[in-house]
């Protein structure tokens, strides 16, 4: 029933970074075939026009090269081979800076839109991609008509650009039959050169369309139902009952290990009801008291139970009580603001404990202690 509902549902919420994160490692990422077309051409174009004086006249070189030698050479096989591997190596030197901008051009293209991402899923063989039907699917889908559709403009678009330049170099063109064969050919190549980069420039336009439809259409493709989204947190972040029991259990551990540590205290002081906390001091080792536990209600009761049990004295103060349980983490020290008013109180403690052994008298009253206005708290 629940998968039933699940696939009635309309994938309509935004793929969550998980998601995303997910179909990347799968190797599914917004890729353009547009952008890299149009990078390849363009470095082509840019290659041709720096590089092609250069390239033609070696071309020429090369071939005035292996056309002007002594006729009795030509029975020679080791000297044709000689005049071949040194054609070979003069023309692979000038034409290495041309492939080379294309070996960058073509690894920098494709990673325009969706960056570096290597991953050998997509190398892993699927069902899918032998099903005849999931074939036709795929061939008579939305994806294919729009890619028939650019099929049809980039063609479109670059013959008009072809015949738009053909037509504004026509006297160039024509001037070219009466130049030198050297510069004729210089000339040639950079025609040539500037043309190719127009009809490059050309499938930029298709480029700028590709680019959002491509990333629309794999966002598209990776939304979620509302369901794949509760889901996707249960296995992430874990059921929240699972969560309320970790934490309880967490609560459990820490109060354990906190009430253990009551007995130490020199002073319990309460609410005298909702709050406690305990509190130690050694001045020849802490350089300020530190409070050793806290709680409310229940655990409040419980920390003044403990305190009993081990002899600790216990004061009501309700507003230092709040002041510190709001303001100091367990195993902290008590905030600098709060020393006078804890330092009265311990002083307190101590008359009281050497008052019950006969060594002082008992003191007059109780101490009134100062509350900063910042650490008052009215509940």
């Amino acid at each position: 029933m629940a998968e039933d509902q699940d696939s009635s549902q309309e994938k309509t919420e935004e793929p969550t970074p998980r998601k995303l994160e997910k179909a990347r490692e799968d190797g599914q990422v917004a890729r353009s075939q547009e952008l890299a077309t149009t990078v390849l051409l363009f470095a082509a174009a840019m290659a041709s026009i720096i590089f092609a004086p250069v390239v033609s006249r070696n071309m020429l070189d090369v071939a005035v090269f292996n056309f002007t030698f002594d006729e009795s050479a030509a029975g020679d096989p080791a000297f044709m081979f000689g005049h071949l591997a040194e054609s070979f190596r003069v023309m692979g030197l000038v034409t290495a800076p041309f492939f080379a901008i294309m070996v960058i051009a073509a690894f920098a293209g494709p990673l325009g839109l969706g960056g570096w991402n290597f991953t050998t899923k997509s190398l892993m063989p699927k069902g899918s991609r032998i099903d005849p039907l999931a074939g036709l699917k795929r061939m008579f889908s939305m994806n294919s008509l729009v890619e028939l559709i650019k099929g049809y403009a980039k063609v479109g678009v670059i013959s008009v650009i072809a015949v738009l330049i053909l037509w504004s170099q026509v006297d160039e063109l024509r001037a070219i039959a009466r130049e030198p064969t050297r510069l004729a050919i210089v000339h040639s190549a950079t025609i040539i050169g500037w043309s190719f980069l127009l009809m490059a420039l050309s499938t930029a336009v298709i480029a700028a369309v590709d680019i959002p439809y491509q990333i629309y259409s794999h966002t598209k493709k990776l939304k979620m139902t509302f369901q794949e989204i509760k889901d996707e947190y249960k296995n992430t972040e874990g059921k929240p009952e699972v969560k309320a029991k970790i934490r309880q259990l967490q609560r459990q551990l820490s109060e354990g290990r906190m009430m253990s540590d009551v007995p130490k205290a020199d002073v319990i002081i309460t609410n005298p009801e909702h709050f406690s906390v305990a509190l130690q001091y050694d001045p020849n080792s802490m350089p300020a008291p530190l409070l050793l536990a806290k709680g409310v209600d229940e655990v409040a009761f419980k920390i003044r139970e403990i305190g009993r049990e081990n002899g600790v004295s216990i004061i009501e103060m309700p507003p230092l009580a709040r002041a510190l349980y709001y303001h100091t983490k367990v195993g902290e020290e008590i905030p600098a603001e709060l020393y006078l008013a804890v330092a009265q109180v311990l002083a307190y403690v101590f008359q009281m404990n050497e008052a019950r052994k006969g060594r002082m008298p008992p003191p007059e009253r109780k101490p009134k202690v100062d509350i900063p206005p910042d650490f008052r708290r009215d509940e």
